[in-house]
């Protein structure tokens, strides 16, 4: 899936009223198992999930406020983000004045609609633009929001692509943003992608993905899979994957896990703009997975993180505001990880004293008018030299200042020429 593809999903997801629990997560979890086929999980309300507990289901149908001549001057059918999620019900007539308290609005940027919420309140409330307040006359309106607030499931899909090992990556997006386009769509799309090449791929680890409401879908699924959490070796929480903006790694509780050290490894490396955060214990679902009970080695990958521009949690994140470039760099990345991680390796020098000669095994002739020649060459005596069972490739990688791929290679070349075991023996 390129960057194109992306971006039609991304526009195709745009639409839904999406929110921590409903039909517009059912709907976006079937448009996504379209591309890869989710196995979809239901947790009924009331269900206590470490110290949450699954909340009531909220589903709308329509909500509006209109005037005396029966203008809607707000509709729901124009923008998901124009009613408080998880409000309940309301028919009513009231004057502008006993509206306003139930009115949101962004007065520095009076053309866009904030998001707002109340999960675990009981409330309810109209986001729009400040300019329509501005032109709404004192008088009555008709207020109405045709919601349920019922006994119901919690909804998440899940996406597994089988490994040589059962150690696992897991990889997190969450679906419970409604018309927001970088805040997670694009996250959404990211992750299918992903998930969708290396279903093509014999990958060395298992890869978990893992499609779920923020907060209260991570607990659920640590709720539900607590003996399942000693596979996890590694793992990444995308969002905001699609700005313009430079990417940013926020790492994990530890700050040593190999995810952190092949994501800095890499963006170093690679010479993308980037910028790598420590960690802590605010922003998207890496902080359930941090957690110091689990303490996973788990991070997160964004572009411009959250709250980190002015369209964040606005009308203003639309399909237009993401790029389908920026969401192929940000998949390119990703990728680039992964492969990092599946072919970390240790290996054993079997010719540790003196350096062995690598002309007559044919090592230096095979780099023979290659561009990268002398790298390729110093990679090749940095394996030999740090291949003692105590340094991965990585920490070769690290130490010497090259691309884990240069001395991926050279590790591969020595392998093939005898001169290098795997640790484990092989």
């Amino acid at each position: 899936m390129d960057g194109g593809r992306m971006h039609d999903l991304v526009r195709r997801l745009y639409p839904l009223c999406r929110s921590i629990t409903g039909d517009g997560v059912r709907r976006t979890l079937d448009i996504v198992s379209e591309q890869i086929p989710l196995r979809v999980h239901e947790v009924p309300t009331g269900t206590p999930v470490l110290d949450w507990t699954v909340p009531r289901e909220w589903n709308i149908r329509d909500a509006y406020i209109a005037d005396g001549a029966g203008n809607r001057v707000v509709d729901f059918a124009e923008s998901s983000l124009h009613v408080v999620s998880y409000s309940v019900p309301v028919s009513a007539t009231m004057t502008l004045q006993q509206l306003r308290p139930h009115l949101h609005t962004l007065p520095e940027h009076p053309s866009w609609i904030p998001y707002r919420t109340s999960y675990y309140a009981p409330d309810w409330g109209f986001c729009l633009a400040q300019n329509t307040l501005d032109a709404m006359p004192e008088g009555d309106y008709d207020v109405h929001i045709d919601s349920t607030l019922a006994e119901g499931l919690l909804t998440y899909g899940e996406y597994v692509v089988p490994g040589q090992v059962a150690d696992e990556v897991i990889v997190s997006c969450h679906v419970c943003h409604p018309s927001l386009a970088n805040d997670n769509l694009a996250g959404i799309a990211v992750a299918t992608a992903l998930a969708t090449g290396l279903s093509y791929q014999s990958p060395y680890y298992t890869y978990r993905f893992l499609f779920i409401p923020g907060t209260i879908g991570s607990i659920t699924w640590l709720a539900r899979n607590f003996e399942h959490v000693a596979r996890i070796r590694h793992g990444l929480v995308l969002a905001c994957a699609g700005d313009r903006g430079a990417l940013t790694y926020k790492q994990s509780r530890r700050g040593d896990a190999e995810i952190d050290r092949v994501l800095r490894h890499l963006l170093h490396s690679s010479g993308r703009p980037h910028e790598i955060v420590e960690f802590s214990p605010y922003g998207y679902d890496e902080r359930q997975f941090c957690s110091p009970g689990f303490d996973l080695g788990v991070g997160s990958l964004t572009r411009t993180p959250h709250a980190g521009y002015p369209e964040y949690h606005t009308s203003a994140d639309n399909p237009d505001f993401v790029s389908a470039e920026a969401m192929a760099d940000t998949l390119a990345t990703c990728s680039e990880a992964f492969s990092i991680l599946d072919r970390n390796r240790t290996y054993v020098n079997l010719s540790p004293y003196g350096e062995p000669q690598l002309g007559r095994r044919g090592l230096y002739d095979s780099l023979g008018g290659r561009s990268d020649a002398k790298q390729a060459q110093l990679a090749m005596l940095w394996v030999l030299n740090l291949s003692d069972g105590e340094h991965s490739l990585l920490d070769i990688a690290e130490r010497a200042a090259m691309p884990f791929d240069a001395v991926a290679a050279a590790a591969d070349a020595l392998h093939e020429a005898g001169l290098l075991k795997g640790a484990e023996g092989t």
